[in-house]
């Protein structure tokens, strides 16, 4: 059944509005533990189809011309046609890059669904693929209903998926290059596009795999693993070929991982910021406590960073020739307004920060639709707009003087824009030229915004005591403020509760991991240039610089793990993007694979970014168009 072929359910659906055919849901695995979330489906661009063979005699029997319901057979590929990419990179049915949507928003399952046809016209065979998680329930073998689905079960569903793929690639059943396969996602998603990348074709994922059945993976007599399938190639020899669950590429929207630190470094990243309102005297402590574990966690790990591979100036000596060891030192008296903590390490993140805004201010000739204000909180017209300089535009941006849409306040006054993250209204605009930042925009780290990122559900504390919510004050101690521990009569059951929790789970899985294993599994940080680990190309993380669910440090640490290890590592922080932020200006996901296909596959030819268009019409309500 997972070769292609030999599924009689499987059917495909032509799209005339994107020229492309889509699988329908089959499954990826052989012995599925839950049907509905271990299903793939695939969608493919017409040109590399041929037609359907519906009864296997190699003659064309249903074609994109005649087409009407969903048709059962298999594809008929050509492999001599090729497609130019939106952004002039031309690809054929070999050649095409494969992209894997990995789900799990939330760390949450995902139901199978069928595949988009977004990425169709420019050429790339995309995928779609469902995945458990531990909220999932099963019927064990006594009738009772049992939670299943512990890590790694979700990214081990994806990595099968990403096996089913290749294999029918190499049978000839499906479109795509085996080598070029790039997982996305966001937020947990995004997640779990990292640990696929960061984990590519680790043995540690085995087991998982090939218990449900996953293809190319086995278990040889002597507890080895084999990874490679044998067919028969067109001249009628028997070839073996390598199944890899891995990635060469992988573009991440706010990835939220690893998990290890992240409590540290958002606590870090708070406890900087001097005007931060915490809501109590205690989680300011911890906060502190945290901060100084932070700084241990990383000073212990003796990182470094080479300025060419970021393209920074990270010692500020005017080039970016040093390769710079970065720590996180502490001086109360020295550094007060960043709490007493300063470093190489941050002045890294700091410059990680400066160059994205930089970038961002280079790049405002490329928005579209936007609603542009002039100082007085009026919507500027369409003329006003379209003679907008790129100098005239980062000054409107820095001050806050715009919104993507049409929403403006009912009152006329300024669309908050930039204000409460990082407010740079003294400065001066940038040169278009020049590029140069305002004054005052560097030197300070950004606001994270202040009452903002609080816990709203605390209460502040007063002098020195710490106040410590529990079951026996009729409170709850849980983030979310209607869960967990309210629903204990007393902290000492819940207490129990807890440890009875993890001394289940510290008992191990069937293959020996026990709950420490089984968490490491999940850190993307472990696996990075690990002896056992097929580092991918490159990956991309890009993350909003109003992000609420994680500190920037996170992805910070990872791109710094994987230029390490030789991939090639951008992480872009958006400046006024929240969690899970679009792509603006610009950029897209295909922009970027195209750019990584010309850099790194022989014979690419060069890509770049479409020319700005200048704006000629501004979004703002039709009210605002005419000045009172």
């Amino acid at each position: 059944m997972l070769n292609l072929a030999n599924n009689n359910e499987q059917e495909w659906t032509y799209s005339a509005d994107n020229d492309a055919w889509t699988l329908s849901i089959v499954s990826a695995v052989a012995y599925p533990e839950i049907e509905d979330e271990e299903g793939v489906s695939v969608c493919v661009p017409g040109t590399y189809v041929t037609d359907i063979d519906t009864d296997s005699d190699g003659e064309a029997d249903v074609t994109a011309d005649n087409a009407t319901d969903a048709v059962n057979g298999s594809l008929v590929i050509d492999y001599d046609a090729e497609i130019t990419s939106t952004n002039n990179r031309v690809y054929t049915a070999d050649t095409a890059p494969v992209i894997i949507n990995t789900g799990a928003a939330g760390y949450a399952s995902s139901t199978n669904t069928t595949a988009s046809a977004i990425y169709a016209a420019d050429g790339y065979v995309n995928v779609a693929c469902g995945n458990r998680d531990k909220q999932d329930t099963v019927t064990d073998d006594d009738g009772n209903t049992v939670y299943t689905g512990d890590a790694p079960s979700c990214l081990a569903d994806q990595k099968a998926a990403a096996r089913f793929v290749r294999y029918n690639i190499v049978l000839g059943n499906l479109p795509g290059s085996t080598e070029y396969f790039v997982s996305t996602g966001g937020s947990g998603g995004g997640a779990h596009a990292v640990m696929f990348a960061a984990t590519s074709d680790n043995s540690d994922f085995y087991d998982y795999q090939i218990e449900v059945g996953a293809v190319g993976v086995y278990k040889n007599n002597d507890g080895t693993y084999s990874t490679e399938i044998s067919c028969k190639s067109s001249d009628g020899l028997t070839e073996l070929y390598e199944i890899s669950d891995g990635a060469w590429g992988c573009v991440a929207y706010s990835a939220i991982t690893s998990l290890y630190e992240a409590d540290m470094t958002l606590a870090f990243e708070c406890y900087m910021d001097t005007t931060y309102e915490f809501s109590s005297s205690f989680q300011e402590q911890l906060a502190e406590y945290l901060s100084e574990a932070y700084m241990e966690y990383i000073n212990d790990k003796h990182l470094s960073v080479s300025e060419s591979d970021v393209e920074l100036d990270i010692n500020g000596d005017g080039d970016t020739q040093d390769t710079i060891d970065l720590s996180i030192e502490y001086d109360a008296d020295a550094y007060p307004e960043t709490n007493g903590y300063y470093g190489t390490y941050l002045d890294f993140y700091l410059a990680e920060f400066v160059s994205n805004l930089q970038w961002y201010l280079d790049n405002l000739d490329c928005a579209d639709g936007w609603t542009w204000f002039d100082s007085d909180g009026n919507a500027l017209l369409d003329d006003e707009v379209s003679s907008m300089t790129t100098q005239d535009k980062a000054q409107a941006f820095i001050e806050g003087r715009y919104t993507k849409g049409s929403e403006t306040s009912a009152s006329g006054d300024l669309p908050s824009g930039m204000k409460g993250r990082a407010d740079f209204t003294d400065g001066e605009a940038p040169d278009g030229a020049s590029g140069e930042l305002p004054d005052g925009a560097g030197g300070e780290l950004p606001d994270r915004g202040g009452s903002d990122n609080s816990d709203s559900t605390g209460t502040e504390g007063s002098g020195d005591e710490m106040e410590v919510s529990t079951p026996d004050s009729g409170s709850t101690q849980s983030a979310s403020g209607s869960t967990d521990s309210e629903n204990y009569e007393s902290y000492s059951d819940m207490l129990e509760a807890y440890q009875t929790d993890i001394a289940s789970v510290l008992e191990g899985d069937e293959y020996g991991n026990n709950g420490n294993n089984i968490v490491s599994l999940y850190n993307p940080l472990n696996y990075i240039d690990a002896d056992d680990t097929e580092n991918p190309t490159w990956t991309r993380i890009l993350m909003g610089a109003s992000e609420g669910d994680l500190s920037m440090f996170n992805s910070l640490n990872l791109q710094i793990a994987w230029l390490a290890a030789g991939t090639d590592c951008n992480i872009e922080w958006q400046w006024d993007g929240g969690h899970v932020p679009s792509e603006i200006l610009g950029e897209s996901l295909s922009l970027y694979v195209d750019e990584m296909y010309a850099k790194y596959v022989d014979g690419a030819v060069g890509v770049s970014k479409s020319e700005a268009q200048t704006q000629v019409k501004t979004a703002q309500p039709k009210k605002q168009r005419e000045r009172i």
